[in-house]
């Protein structure tokens, strides 16, 4: 017994030597990858430096950037997109220069890492190319990969995009039937600018029983478009000036980036939501009329001319639904700023339960500021054809809705789908009686079993009554907390092939949020939550294994251990010299930097200052003269 106890013992010493062995190793590895990082990153820096200083001189540089853009500005929007921590460091190395000349929101879904300047496209071309981050990286890895149950049964589930699945028998049937067919010369030829007049009129009626507004709204009001995001495209270039910003709470749909900056150059300001309940707040993520002065004030005081103020109701990604007293703080703020309110509803007929009451901003008896106040809404969510590009807008400013008209010509509707939207909306039998009724009913089964599969993992999230969504909590998941951490743990269900979208798609200002979409078929949920659910049960794992200082060997053979994976190893081509690099070049390997290591969070502006003034005064200048 003596003998076998001092073999155990002799065992634990002997494994307990080998774990402080690879403890070593580890972090010696680290502190090599951190100095490998530095020069990299320096070494970059000054490469970046030199093109912009050679490009001072001379006007035919092939990445120059539109003007009011600067480098630090794009340098900062890079680390955005590497982590929350990185952002926020290069933004130290911007103190005393205006807001208006350093904000970031414009690029938060630019992916400069697979950037190349394009001599074939203007410097606004090659911004617009620019535009990518993980929404369309992940878009468009599941078009080359979607999941079938017959074809392609490996393939990845997407839960990323936001779509109603659940429907098409509905909708094929009634876009089928013979009401809907019909050809006449006015469909083949231009329309008013503004849309057919049968249509608008038909949308007009739609809205005043369905937003139950207190008087008929009118057809003149109406305004029809190829989908919401040109509309939002459309009313920032007619509300704003380049330069200027619109107000919106995070987080939000991201897509209204792009939307607003790609043809207004129209910025973003932040209202940042959180998850702590505090102040006037009674739940998570609780938008205020206290947090939109600060965000509003924040951004006059510092020379932003904020024009106004995007609501999303129901909200999207939080599913919330704004009560009629909400509604109206939101525009007697707006009112009393003298801010145009643009109001987002294409959900309001994809509140599911019974408990939960939509209040359309077109209902209320009287609105604060009429001539400012501006209602959207489209079919592509409410009836499950996001195929079927049309939106409407709704205002009683005649200057807004002619100078929006103008730039219909670019995002008409055609006729024979101006015709067939017209009969769906007029239907309201079927509407009632059929339609609503089993959207309903589909929805809240799917999130029901979406729901229930998250309580049984543990994962704390918002239950709420709208949309298609659910804003899941993975905070637990990442160890440090960071962004960079989050979207590793994004590739890692992409990886398991399942699409998510992760928070820092919709500006949180809280790593680890996700969201996922639950409007779909039954195989599909049950699948994609096994692939979710194997995830996390393997990072749960991971993390334990980290907690108790030991390593940790997953069940597959070859599969790197829980402490190798937290380092990120950069894998991307050298810096090269300056004379073979562009600019574009040289951001993608920056950001990929930035991705790849917490250098910045470890290295602040503040700390290099204070360790070598000498060479921070060199950088700063040289900087200064960009």
């Amino acid at each position: 017994m003596e003998e076998r106890f001092l073999q155990m013992e002799e065992r634990r010493l002997q494994r307990d030597m080998e774990v402080e062995e690879r403890r070593m190793q580890l972090e010696q590895r680290r502190f090599e990858l951190e100095r490998e990082h530095e020069f990299r990153m320096f070494n970059v820096f000054a490469q970046m430096l030199s093109i912009l200083k050679q490009s001072n001189s001379s006007s035919s540089s092939s990445a120059a950037l539109p003007r009011g853009l600067d480098f630090i500005q794009v340098l900062s929007d890079i680390a955005g997109m590497g982590g929350g921590g990185g952002l926020q460091e290069v933004r130290a190395m911007q103190v005393g220069r205006p807001l208006s000349e350093r904000r970031t929101d414009m690029y938060s879904f630019c992916n400069p890492g697979e950037f190349q300047s394009s001599p074939f496209l203007s410097a606004r071309g090659n911004i617009a190319n620019l535009f990518r981050g993980s929404t369309e990286e992940g878009y468009k890895a599941y078009h080359a990969d979607k999941y079938d149950e017959d074809k392609n049964p490996n393939g990845i589930i997407n839960f990323g995009t936001s779509e109603n699945k659940l429907c098409f028998d509905l909708m094929s049937k009634r876009l089928t039937q013979s009401d809907m067919n019909l050809m006449e010369p006015p469909l083949l030829q231009y329309p008013d600018w503004k849309g057919h007049m049968f249509l608008r009129e038909e949308v007009a009626r739609f809205l005043t029983y369905y937003c139950k507004a207190p008087a008929p709204l009118k057809a003149e009001n109406v305004i029809v478009l190829n989908g919401c995001g040109s509309l939002f495209s459309a009313l920032a270039t007619v509300l704003c000036d380049p330069g200027e910003a619109v107000l919106i709470a995070t987080p939000f749909y991201g897509g209204i980036t792009q939307s607003l900056f790609l043809y207004g150059n129209v910025k973003l300001v932040y209202a940042y939501l959180d998850s702590k309940i505090t102040g006037t707040s009674t739940r998570p993520f609780q938008l205020t009329v206290d947090k939109l002065e600060k965000a509003l004030q924040d951004a006059r005081s510092e020379g932003v001319g904020v024009k106004a103020l995007i609501l999303l109701n129901p909200q999207n990604p939080l599913g919330d639904i704004y009560s009629l007293s909400e509604l109206r703080d939101y525009l007697e703020f707006a009112k009393r700023h003298e801010l145009h309110v643009i109001v987002d509803e294409i959900y309001m007929l994809s509140v599911f339960d019974e408990s939960a009451t939509f209040h359309s901003v077109l209902g209320m008896d009287r609105l604060p500021d009429p001539q400012r106040t501006h209602v959207m809404w489209g079919i592509s969510k409410d009836f499950a054809v996001s195929g079927i590009r049309f939106g409407t807008l709704y205002t009683e400013n005649q200057d807004v809705a002619n100078a929006v008209a103008s730039l219909c010509y670019f995002h008409g509707v055609c006729g024979l789908v101006q015709y067939k939207v017209a009969q769906l909306l007029r239907d309201r039998d079927w509407i009632n009686q059929v339609y609503l009724r089993a959207n309903h009913a589909r929805l809240k089964a799917a999130h029901t079993y979406v729901t229930d599969e998250l309580k049984t993992l543990g994962v704390p999230f918002l239950n709420r009554n709208a949309g298609f969504f659910v804003w899941i909590d993975f905070r637990k998941y990442l160890r440090t907390g960071t962004f960079e951490e989050e979207m590793l743990l994004w590739r890692r269900f992409l990886d398991n092939k399942v699409l998510l979208s992760c928070g820092k798609a919709f500006e949180c200002s809280e790593p680890g949020w996700f969201r996922i979409i639950f409007a779909d078929k039954t195989h599909r949920l049950q699948l994609g939550m096994q692939r979710i659910r194997r995830v996390l049960e393997e990072r749960e794992h991971e993390i334990l294994c980290e907690d108790k200082d030991q390593p940790c060997q997953s069940d597959q053979d070859g599969k790197a251990d829980s402490t190798d994976e937290v380092i990120f190893v950069s894998r991307h081509q050298e810096p090269g010299s300056t004379g073979g690099s562009n600019l574009g070049d040289l951001i993608g390997l920056l950001q990929q930097q930035m991705r790849s290591s917490d250098w910045l969070l470890k290295n602040t502006a503040e700390q290099f200052a204070q360790e070598k003034p000498e060479i921070y005064d060199v950088f700063s200048k040289l900087v200064g003269k960009q």
